[in-house]
């Protein structure tokens, strides 16, 4: 059985994504940030809701961070590198066809990582502060932008030729980037700065499987 520790509200909402397009059974446990508990809630103490801080979520990532896949004897404490796990146990559409195409789905995957999410969850942080129209936060933001900007004409200069970054079919590398994309979205004009993939994030979206991630998330932040 396929373990899922995280929350859809959350970094693990990429494992969960990947697992229902891939219409895996998997068992999920929800484990919350403890940033995100109640003020006066310790985050150590028995009675507390599993947390990231939890001694028993611990026991499982020291890092104490979400997601976290359990699969068998295997432990994967790294949300872009679930996908791609799943994606080459399980096969399909969603994997790599051969050597070129594994490679090409590693560099965007890494790409997200190093030049796309260090500054889109700035901004995605700003606004779940509620800091978006204060002065702090139009500076984070502005400065997050301005480092996607390079990242950005990337992806929207590759997508003009190509439907998918991979291929002309939807794969992994397309749901890594898209999650760590989401991310800057309300940021409509750097959006509409770049149309190929301001469309290509909406063929994404439309999936069914992120659809039912996403709706799995509003009911889980009521």
């Amino acid at each position: 059985m396929t373990t899922l520790y995280g929350v859809y509200a959350s970094r693990a909402s990429r494992a969960y994504w990947m697992a229902l397009e891939l219409d895996i059974v998997f068992e999920s446990v929800p484990v919350i940030q403890a940033r995100r508990l109640p003020a006066g809630e310790a985050p150590e103490a028995a009675e507390t809701p599993l947390n990231t801080r939890s001694p028993a979520y611990l026991a499982i990532n020291p890092m104490g961070q979400i997601p976290a896949l359990l699969d068998g004897d295997l432990l994967m404490t790294e949300s872009l590198a679930i996908p791609l796990y799943l994606a080459r146990k399980h096969g399909g559409p969603l994997a790599p066809a051969d050597l070129i195409e594994e490679a090409q789905v590693m560099n965007w995957t890494l790409f997200a990582a190093t030049a796309v999410e260090p500054h889109s969850v700035q901004i995605v942080m700003v606004y779940d502060r509620g800091e978006a129209d204060s002065e702090a936060g139009k500076a984070i933001i502005e400065t997050a932008e301005a480092g996607l900007g390079p990242a950005i004409g990337v992806i929207d200069r590759h997508l003009v030729d190509h439907p998918y970054l991979v291929g002309e079919r939807f794969t992994v590398a397309d749901l890594n980037l898209a999650e760590v994309l989401r991310y800057a979205q309300r940021r409509t004009a750097l959006m509409d700065g770049a149309p190929a993939l301001k469309d290509w994030l909406s063929r994404c979206q439309s999936r069914p499987a992120f659809q039912e991630m996403m709706a799995r998330r509003k009911a889980e932040l009521g």
